[in-house]
């Protein structure tokens, strides 16, 4: 297939926490693979921005080294990576102080897209905005990123908002959630919306249930006392698996526009009900086989933070009533996969009579690995001696079915940056969005920490506590099995 990368406009990109880990695992390989595929012009300048003494010298050695320690080693071409390196520069700055900011007006051009990514802890959101206008470094056409998490309650959400409201109106603002920057989950609003064959059935008369589930491999070891401070239902469910359930659940917006699509994701927000106690199991991973708890990992013995949370989700709309969307996220689990499945209704009479037994048809949608789709249906199986029916997979696999453009599927930070270069606010969170996420998910987590109960326990490697499963057995359905 022919390539159909298109350039984006020249650039200044300065990038806050450039030493940081997301810069050197994600931020800067996404954008070396976007320079290798020519989208990316030669004049455009990547600027690191940190408060780290270091020359430019030792910054672009420092990218080089993490180039080679994240990237496909099929990418690392050293002349590309010697050619990718000229165009980074770096800058000791001050984030709550003055030092550095003189030099970094210097360092910026006029009369090109000017973006200022803040990969820093929300604390210094206020700090660096202020200070990017005060020394006259941004202006109205310049745009602003901001990283989850964005707030961990709805008061903190809100007040975060307005210090970049201060600073830069809503049309400046992006609010990343990379999720929305995987190709299989752009991918979902194409299979809904570019093809007639799924939308007639999009609806509570046709769809069973609906089940999302983000599982995890990794322990919480070496981030322990950070995320001892989240857990799992502000680290995945509030952002991650919401905007999945939106994705899933919105109405056709009118164009594929930014606030087309985001009032659409908004209006889904705020018809979810509240979620009974019943209704939510929260988790907390033991230790097995000589590997340590979450207790362990999070130095706090007396810890309630749960590393995994299930529930389930009531859309209180015409389209949804009576059909319900199970959550699931974790850590430790049996595998690691990203996974949306949507179970339709059986046929309301079996011709093929009760011998034939019960089946569903099931579309899966993979967002990692091995992204793709598949739609379980049900076909003769052969031989001779009567009818009898099994379930066979059509399936489509992007790696499979694109060949070399699906082996090579952008990163969600490489797609995603260069949305913002372009000024395309369509998978960035609203503020608006984000303030009613808060607004659902903190009566949920005001209610167990008044309770002060502690999560179920569930084995490392094992699919979650048992509480999880029964969750949907008492509804007469099944989890997924949870699977690479």
């Amino acid at each position: 297939m022919v390539s159909r990368v298109i350039p984006v406009e020249d650039f200044d990109l300065v990038i806050f926490g450039g030493t940081g880990d997301l810069a050197r695992r994600k931020i800067f390989p996404g954008l070396y693979r976007r320079f290798i595929d020519e989208q990316m012009p030669k004049t455009a300048r990547i600027i690191g921005a940190a408060r780290s003494d270091l020359t430019r010298v030792v910054f672009q050695k420092m990218i080089e080294a993490a180039l080679l320690e994240f990237l496909d080693p099929k990418s690392q071409n050293p002349v590309h990576i010697k050619a990718f390196l000229k165009q980074v520069d770096y800058l000791c700055v001050e984030a709550q102080g003055d030092g550095g900011w003189t030099g970094l007006k210097g360092l910026m051009r006029a009369g090109v897209v000017q973006a200022f990514y803040l990969s820093v802890a929300p604390a210094l959101f206020g700090d660096i905005a202020q200070r990017l206008l005060s020394y006259r470094i941004a202006d109205t056409q310049s745009r602003i990123v901001v990283e989850k998490p964005f707030g961990r309650d709805l008061k903190t959400a809100n007040n975060l908002n307005q210090v970049l409201a201060q600073h830069f109106d809503e049309g400046q603002i992006y609010r990343i959630d990379h999720y929305l920057g995987k190709e299989t989950v752009q991918n979902l609003m194409a299979v809904r919306f570019a093809n007639i064959l799924f939308e007639p059935l999009w609806n509570n008369h046709y769809i069973d249930n609906v089940q999302i589930t983000v599982a995890e491999t990794v322990s919480v070891d070496g981030r322990g006392a950070y995320y001892d401070t989240s857990g799992a239902m502000r680290d995945m469910v509030q952002n991650h698996l919401m905007q999945l359930l939106c994705l899933i659940a919105m109405e056709p917006p009118y164009g594929f526009t930014p606030d087309a699509v985001r009032d659409e994701k908004l209006k889904v927000i705020r018809a979810l009900n509240p979620v009974a106690t019943a209704d939510i199991v929260r988790g907390q991973y033991s230790g097995r086989g000589g590997k340590g708890s979450y207790l362990n990992h999070c130095e706090n013995p007396d810890s309630t933070t749960e590393s995994f949370v299930a529930m389930k989700v009531d859309i209180a709309n015409w389209r949804w009533k009576g059909t319900p969307f199970y959550l699931r996220t974790g850590k430790c689990l049996r595998a690691r996969t990203s996974e949306i499945a949507i179970t339709f209704r059986q046929p309301p009479h079996s011709i093929f009579g009760a011998e034939t037994g019960a089946h569903e048809n099931v579309l899966s949608i993979r967002l990692q690995p091995n992204e793709g789709m598949n739609l379980m249906v049900m076909i003769k199986e052969p031989g001779p001696g009567g009818m009898r029916l099994t379930e066979v997979p059509l399936d489509m696999s992007f790696a499979e079915a694109l060949g070399d453009e699906g082996a090579n599927i952008p990163d969600a930070y490489e797609r995603l940056i260069m949305d913002v270069i372009r000024g395309n606010q369509t998978l960035f969170m609203r503020g608006d969005e984000v303030e009613a996420a808060w607004a659902w998910t903190d009566p949920i987590i005001a209610r167990w920490e008044a309770r002060a109960d502690r999560p179920k326990p569930y084995e490392i490697g094992s699919s979650g506590p048992e509480d999880a499963m029964m969750l949907l057995h008492k509804d007469g359905r099944r989890w997924r099995e949870i699977k690479e």
